[in-house]
């Protein structure tokens, strides 16, 4: 698409964001490479791992970037990833910037996932709603934010935002998605993604930080300290990664619920075939 409509991508991956993290976040930058041009892309290698990336920073990048790349009279295409930073195009997270209160932090690091989550049910649902709630540390935040804008911040009101997005999907089955998913585990486990781990480790990214970092690094790592045995490793990982990928389809489906329209595209459709449902949907090169 970005070649065909003269565009640029910005990645809309948590994760790709970080340097070094390259199989296991499936940059595949060799792809960028299309009938011998180079497609530029934006929010790839801009952070160290060993730093934390904030939703709120992604939301000033993403905005930077997409007024950088219509500047030059370019499609800004952003794809990825997280549908939580894909919900930046729609929703304003400004209010995420808020600073980390260090006490209450300290008192709720001793509750329980369960305690964690009926403090949070008692905030507006629309505060809330965005969060994983698989993560004791995303809990902690979540409740660090709501309590903060409980306090009715003028400084926390929301923003008009500038975009207009097209939603496109790939409406793959479930069957055909968990072979895709077990293929390309194999296929980077094959091409150095243990050795990927093993190198963040010696650079000093401790297994803690790992573990914030993705699944594929969680469990590298966590074999790597002796934790499994490598057959045991590649079975946990992939049933993680079937039930991320299945938590991700129920979220693209809430944003539906939400009024959002996604374009559900097969996933073998030709170039032809593309560029013709582009041009019916009014998506062209931009004059």
């Amino acid at each position: 698409m970005a070649y065909e409509l003269d565009g640029e991508i910005i990645s809309a991956d948590s994760r790709q964001v970080y340097k070094d993290l390259n199989i296991g976040t499936g940059k595949d930058l060799n792809e960028y490479l299309v009938s011998g041009q180079r497609i530029e892309y934006h929010l790839i290698d801009i952070i160290e791992p060993g730093e934390q990336y904030y939703l709120h920073q992604f939301a000033e990048d993403l905005e930077k970037a997409f007024h950088h790349i219509r500047s030059k009279g370019k499609m800004p295409i952003i794809c990825g990833g997280s549908g939580l930073y894909l919900d930046a195009l729609r929703k304003d997270f400004s209010f995420t910037k808020i600073k980390e209160n260090p006490s209450l932090r300290k008192e709720l690091e001793n509750l329980s996932k369960e305690q964690l989550l009926k403090m949070l049910s008692k905030y507006p649902q629309e505060w809330i709603e965005h969060v994983d709630q698989n993560s004791v540390k995303r809990l902690i935040r979540a409740i660090e934010i709501a309590e903060e804008r409980s306090k009715s911040n003028p400084d926390l009101s929301t923003k008009e935002l500038p975009y207009k997005p097209f939603y496109i999907g790939i409406n793959v089955d479930t069957e055909l998605r968990r072979q895709r998913i077990s293929s390309r585990l194999q296929s980077r486990l094959n091409t150095g993604m243990i050795e990927e781990v093993k190198s963040l480790i010696e650079k000093g990214i401790s297994p803690e930080r790992l573990e914030f970092l993705g699944l594929e690094y969680k469990f590298i790592s966590q074999y790597l300290q002796g934790e499994f045995n490598r057959e045991e490793m590649i079975a946990r990982l992939e049933t993680a990664i079937f039930q991320f990928a299945k938590r991700q389809m129920t979220w693209f489906r809430r944003m539906e619920k939400e009024g959002v329209k996604i374009h559900w595209l097969e996933p073998q459709q030709d170039r032809e075939a593309l560029l013709a449902f582009l041009e019916q949907n009014g998506v062209t090169r931009l004059k």
